[in-house]
């Protein structure tokens, strides 16, 4: 996750995760046999191609401090 932030300050964007979120990523990323791995993998397809997306398409835009938070259907979701 320190390492998006990173990546999106380079862009003068700031992140900020809510703690159901972080919660929902651990569950999903947790795997003793394989390590950080499957954790990986989870923010990869839950948050970061996610967000991409949102970037590509200009809902998300440089300068914007995203808050990454949990909607009514238990999805991730992104607001500026």
């Amino acid at each position: 996750m320190d390492l998006l932030a990173k990546r999106l300050a380079d862009r003068e964007m700031t992140i900020e995760f809510s703690d159901a979120v972080l919660e929902k990523i651990l569950e999903a990323g947790f795997d003793p046999v394989y390590g950080a791995r499957p954790l990986k993998r989870a923010i990869q397809n839950k948050i970061e191609n996610s967000l991409a997306n949102e970037v590509l398409s200009g809902t998300i835009k440089d300068g914007d401090h995203i808050k990454v938070e949990l909607d009514e259907r238990n999805t991730i979701s992104f607001n500026t």
